[in-house]
């Protein structure tokens, strides 16, 4: 009896230990499938967010892409149709063709009403004799190189050559940044960093002259 005892004792031990595996095996199996979900359920969401950072990557490309130039110095003044008569200035000037040269130039432009400030009469003066002090004045207002907005408010003070050969002052007085021209008077700059692909355009709104 005692045998017969420790036999059925031994195949009930034996089937406890079994019926325990099965439940850790299955546990187990349970407890890594949720692992792999975990692990699934991350790995779609890293990638969700790696998709969501490239499709702003690619969206913040695309609106610079968008804000770069499209035309030269001369055709982006044209288009801005704020600078008629710079324009016919230039044309007249024959440095049409300077200012769609490679460059890079910085464009200190004044505007239509700029002109219209100048003394009566002298703008036509000018004009019939478009290739003398006319192209002087004009070369007064480029500078080599692009120099954009943020160069500038670091250079109260300094001066700056032209392509003409004259030098400008640049003044700073808080956020107005202001040339002052050979005869003492001072521009105001209004509009700074117009694109282009051969340089900047920075408008100002009085005409600058090379000449005390």
């Amino acid at each position: 009896m005692k045998r017969t005892i420790a036999a059925a004792g031994a195949i009930t031990l034996a089937l406890t230990l079994a019926a325990c595996a099965d439940d850790t095996s299955e546990d187990s199996t349970e407890s890594s499938a949720m692992e792999t979900t975990m692990m699934e359920t991350t790995t779609e969401e890293m990638a969700s967010e790696e998709m969501t950072t490239e499709e702003s990557m690619d969206d913040m490309e695309s609106e610079t892409m968008a804000a770069e130039a499209t035309g030269d110095i001369v055709e982006t003044a044209v288009a801005a149709g704020d600078f008629t008569t710079l324009v016919a200035a230039l044309e007249a000037a024959d440095l049409v063709e300077t200012l769609q040269g490679p460059g890079p130039f910085t464009v200190f432009a004044p505007t239509d009403e700029a002109f219209e400030m100048l003394p009566e009469g002298t703008l036509d003066e000018l004009l019939a004799d478009p290739t003398g002090d006319l192209a002087e004045i004009l070369k007064y207002h480029v500078v080599p190189g692009e120099v954009m907005a943020a160069d500038v408010v670091g250079m109260d003070g300094e001066m700056v050559e032209t392509v003409q050969g004259g030098e400008v002052t640049v003044v700073v007085d808080g956020e107005q940044v202001g040339l002052m021209d050979a005869a003492g008077n001072t521009v105001n700059v209004v509009q700074t960093d117009i694109a282009t692909t051969n340089g900047v355009i920075h408008v100002i709104d009085a005409v600058l002259s090379p000449t005390a």
